[in-house]
């Protein structure tokens, strides 16, 4: 069932088992700071599965979500937890804000090794700095 903004929720015990049982990195395709999605690689084990972060609050020029899947993320990230949803058939963490920090992208990995069942200390961004928007 595809939920709204085509974000579609992902049961992280259905994500492949390699991102709970060994050292994990996440690679930015650009810098963090440039806006509200940041797509990305996850590699480990010799596996590479794309997973990108979308900030769900950025509303301009037009809403990136609707309210449901707002709603979806901040209650998960009130909990401790990230909303782990697939978007254009990529694995994508969805969080609340507009942008992306390297505390913000650390914390959101945190999240996701807890939600597979893996040691945090297991995994790890490797990570682009970006220039900042100018709104």
């Amino acid at each position: 069932m595809t939920g709204p903004a085509g974000l579609v929720p992902q049961d992280p015990f259905d994500l492949p088992e390699w991102l709970a049982e060994g050292d994990v990195l996440w690679v930015p395709e650009s810098g963090v700071r440039t806006g509200h999605l940041v797509r990305g690689t996850l590699t480990g084990a010799g596996d590479d599965l794309p997973c990108d972060l979308l900030a769900l609050d950025e509303a301009w020029p037009g809403p990136v979500a609707e309210e449901d899947a707002r709603r979806r993320a901040h209650q998960a990230w009130r909990h401790g937890q990230v909303d782990v949803v697939r978007r254009e058939e990529r694995l994508t963490l969805a969080v609340p804000g507009t942008s992306f920090t390297a505390d913000r992208v650390l914390d959101v990995l945190e999240r996701l090794a807890r939600a597979v069942g893996a040691d945090p200390d297991r995994y790890a961004a490797r990570l682009r700095i970006g220039a900042e928007r100018r709104s």
